[in-house]
């Protein structure tokens, strides 16, 4: 009996697994294909979050511009590369602009990110290339969006169209119809935490 029953555990886990390869692989694809935005607050005082929100508008204009000709994901990343210090450099002065005299850094990096739901969009947990400004001590909650495709200032129909074009239709439905995959969001975002948990090692 107790052989029957770790077979049938077995049996069960394997199938999950199985149902889950497609699922993953797309998801793995959507990672590889969007440019994030993330940036942290000095704390979580109603005034630094304040602050936060100020600075990421002053950014999404500037980054607007200069991301207007990058037609990929790659285009988009060298661009921001190109121009970190441009970047910081007019954080810091939206920072300074508004009283306060935190430090700012910004760098390109590669970020864990558990599942996000966006207005009408949903991004599923995973490692994502992000464009990374921190506030500070940057210990307060963060904002994030996405630099490409860009649809962080789209309307939803715009960051439809947007979406189509950067990623297949099967990952678009992903994207846009997350409460018909919410499961397998979350298995997908356990799975990651332990991946991160052993690569952290």
């Amino acid at each position: 009996m107790k052989f029957f029953f770790k077979a049938l555990c077995c049996a069960l886990v394997f199938c999950c697994i199985f149902s889950m390869t497609g699922f993953y692989g797309a998801c793995d694809d959507i990672e590889n294909s969007v440019f994030r935005l993330h940036i942290l607050a000095n704390s979580d005082s109603d005034e630094d979050q304040e602050l936060k929100l100020k600075v990421r508008d002053g950014i999404l204009e500037y980054t607007e511009q200069l991301f207007d000709k990058c037609s990929t994901k790659e285009e988009s990343m060298q661009c921001a590369q190109k121009n970190i210090n441009e970047i910081r450099q007019y954080a810091q002065s939206l920072v300074y602009r508004y009283g306060y005299d935190y430090d700012v850094s910004a760098y390109i990096t590669k970020m864990p990110f558990n599942t996000r739901v966006y207005e009408n969009f949903t991004l599923p947990a995973g490692t994502y290339d992000a464009l990374r400004i921190i506030i500070g001590s940057g210990s307060g909650h963060n904002w994030w969006c996405v630099l490409y495709p860009s649809l962080c200032l789209g309307s939803a129909q715009e960051n439809d169209d947007k979406l189509q074009a950067t990623v297949n239709q099967g990952e678009c439905d992903i994207l846009t119809d997350s409460g018909k995959y919410e499961v397998k969001f979350k298995i997908v975002e356990i799975f990651e935490s332990i991946q991160n948990l052993f690569s952290s090692r």
